[in-house]
């Protein structure tokens, strides 16, 4: 709790020295203000958005302190907020000449030469400092130099400079956590893999090292010795959330979901619930086919993330494989009320009243679909192929011309206009565009035989399947 007391005498302290800063202010005062107190003063004005009155108090100071370097970094301080870049910069020229290896100082004309967007000034004004500081304030003026390079877009400086950290100090958090980043967006994987063994090498214990190996290794696609370094980072912290997150995940590329499942577990005991956690797992169950388990987690998301539509989607697709069509067609409804716009929801309901044969429904689904993503093959094809088995030929056959101005001509479209054409006794017609589909694309006759076994039995069917079989 806060102590009452000690912030009214910190008030009254501040009331009673600006009341003492008048005085100064016009000339009154009996004693001189102290050096730290000009500075609360100055702060305490700067602090409550008054610049005139912290700049006026920052000029009265100097007249008492002329060599105050606090005082001149103050008042660069309250220019660079005000973004009166040039006359901070001279402020701090003239500090220079008082203390010349002030951090603070350094890393502020940085910030200003940023905001001119003057990266490269920047980058080689603290390359310059560099080398005179030692230790943390080392760091901080790399760490400062990091993020001048990921402002100028110089992406592989950046993971350079955070190596030159690393090097200083072995465990800096923040360089490592950073570094992890950027061997992957610098495409540097394997780089980072050879910087972090030699961490681990020289320091078993570090915990973000054997993390940031898993990942180099992960980003690699080396799935199992990603799993192995994650192992190692958990033995050591054993609540450490991120390297379950992604030793679930290569378990997951490796298709070991059981294992997947154990991690995942083993996060839900350290950590809050999450819905990524919960659909992680809901997809690992239904990989193994044990559908109301995978659809008991995916709940266990839409709960947390209600605004979700793919979770909702992904509960209608376990029904879908279980074949419960009219629990399907809720889970995908609630998913397209959510995403009005989204063309495979469409399908997935289209495709389920299908199978409940509410056919002008499905039909009317399609046509959403087609709607909302004219130029994807999918969609014309399921449309087409609703038409096909709803009996509509000849709207199937005008709707493929109109798919053909969307898509271009594909064999999936020929396969269904030789079948809608062999329907409406056009055999001649319909024996040259199956001719057609065979040629272009001879493996996806299953199209047009799954649409009715019966046209095996013609012919001129096998006859042209036979020709393309020898080819």
């Amino acid at each position: 709790m806060f102590d009452d007391d000690y912030l009214d005498e910190e008030w009254n302290s501040m009331d009673e020295l600006l009341q003492r800063y008048e005085q100064v202010k016009r000339g009154e005062a009996a004693s001189m203000m102290e050096e730290e107190e000009f500075e609360r003063v100055i702060e305490y004005y700067f602090q409550n958005n008054n610049e005139e009155q912290a700049l006026l108090a920052c000029d009265i100071a100097r007249t008492y302190y002329p060599f105050s370097g606090t005082v001149l970094l103050l008042k660069a301080e309250i220019l660079t907020q005000a973004q009166k870049y040039g006359q901070a910069l001279k402020v701090l020229d003239e500090m220079e000449q008082y203390d010349q290896a002030n951090l603070d100082a350094v890393l502020l004309r940085s910030d200003i030469l940023l905001g001119q967007f003057k990266y490269d000034q920047a980058a080689l004004w603290l390359e310059q400092q560099v080398v005179n500081f030692e230790g943390k304030e080392k760091i901080e003026v790399l760490l400062e130099l990091s993020d001048v390079y990921d402002e100028s877009e110089e992406f592989d400086a950046v993971f350079d400079t955070l190596k030159r950290i690393i090097k200083i100090d072995k465990r800096n958090e923040e360089a490592l956590q950073k570094i992890c980043f950027w061997s992957e967006f610098t495409n540097r994987l394997e780089e980072s893999v050879t910087l972090h063994t030699q961490l681990t090498d020289d320091d078993p214990y570090n915990t973000l090292a054997w993390f940031n190996l898993g990942a180099a290794y992960q980003g690699l696609k080396l799935y199992e010795k990603a799993i192995d370094a994650y192992e190692f980072c958990v033995a050591i912290d054993e609540k450490f959330e991120f390297a379950y997150r992604n030793m679930a995940d290569a378990y997951m590329r490796l298709k070991w979901f059981e294992k997947a499942l154990e991690v995942l577990e083993k996060h839900l005991e350290i950590a809050k619930p999450e819905d990524v956690i919960f659909e992680a797992m809901g997809y690992c169950w239904e990989k193994q086919k044990n559908f109301p388990r995978a659809r008991y987690y995916y709940r266990q998301a839409s709960q947390l993330s209600p605004q979700d539509d793919t979770i909702f989607f992904k509960i209608g697709e376990t029904y879908f494989r279980e074949k419960q069509w009219e629990k399907a067609v809720k889970a995908y409804s609630v998913a397209l009320h959510l995403d009005k716009e989204n063309a495979s929801y469409c399908l997935a309901i289209g495709n389920c009243l299908m199978e409940m044969n509410v056919n002008n429904e499905a039909l009317v689904c399609f046509l959403n679909a087609v709607r909302l993503k004219p130029g994807n093959k999918t969609t014309w094809v399921a449309l087409m192929r609703g038409l096909y088995l709803s009996g509509f030929y000849d709207e199937a056959l005008t709707q493929i011309e109109v798919a053909r101005e969307h898509c271009g001509d594909k064999p999936d479209f020929r396969y269904y206009q030789a079948a809608c054409l062999f329907e409406l006794g056009k055999a001649k017609e319909a024996a040259l565009q199956l001719e057609k589909a065979l040629k272009e694309a001879p493996r996806k006759l299953k199209i047009f035989t799954e649409l009715n076994p019966e046209y095996l039995r013609r012919s001129a069917v096998t006859e042209l399947i036979a020709k393309y079989k020898k080819k």
